[in-house]
């Protein structure tokens, strides 16, 4: 299993935020387009990607979004819907079900939940699942042998914060980079699966 992690500073916790303008809302377009291009090839979608989204925005941060998709969110097998308007449009009534206190299951394999970047960070560990963070300054993607049950955490345009990244040093990560080129969330999301792919 794959599994991806979204970190984005400004991202809205509240579906009623979430408008027609996608940036205005916390650049959710962003995250819009890594899971698109974290689920999706073409015609088809990826059965061994799971996909994190943590939310820092207001106005009750930090939730946490997870998304392993069989069907859409209304239960449909093989109906794929891939459009930002679409994608939206799932993460705006997955934050409309949210229930404080409780891990609610919007959908098959569609969760939300209040849940820091730590404590995500921290069961993964509990889980024995090899943590990679992506950073210019990581080693290069092509010299590291990777292994089955592996997680990406991906920082937001602005990367993942200092503050964050202090909470956990505890946690056994590490840094890799997938080019010499700082590209777009989306883009590094298409690079690491291919990577993956091809290591297969």
């Amino acid at each position: 299993m794959r599994e991806f992690v979204y970190y984005s500073q400004t991202g809205v916790t509240a579906g009623n935020l979430i408008k027609d303008d996608l940036m205005r809302a916390g650049r959710i377009d962003i995250a819009c387009q890594f899971i698109i291009q974290s689920l999706f090839v073409s015609r088809a979608m990826r059965n061994d990607v799971r996909v994190h989204l943590i939310l820092m925005g207001p106005p009750d941060s930090p939730k946490h979004l997870e998304i392993f998709p069989g069907k859409n969110l209304d239960g449909v097998e093989g109906k794929i819907d891939i459009s930002k308007k679409d994608v939206a449009g799932l993460i705006k009534r997955m934050l409309y079900k949210y229930k404080e206190g409780r891990r609610v299951e919007v959908g098959t394999g569609y969760f939300v939940e209040k849940k820091s970047f730590v404590k995500l960070m921290e069961e993964f560990v509990r889980d024995k699942k090899e943590i990679y963070i992506l950073d210019k300054r990581g080693e290069d993607i092509r010299d590291v042998e990777l292994g089955e049950n592996c997680v990406f955490v991906v920082g937001d345009h602005d990367g993942i914060p200092k503050n964050e990244m202090k909470w956990v040093k505890h946690i056994p990560f590490r840094k890799i980079n997938v080019g010499p080129k700082m590209l777009f969330a989306s883009q590094v999301a298409v690079i690491v699966n291919n990577e993956c792919d091809r290591k297969e």
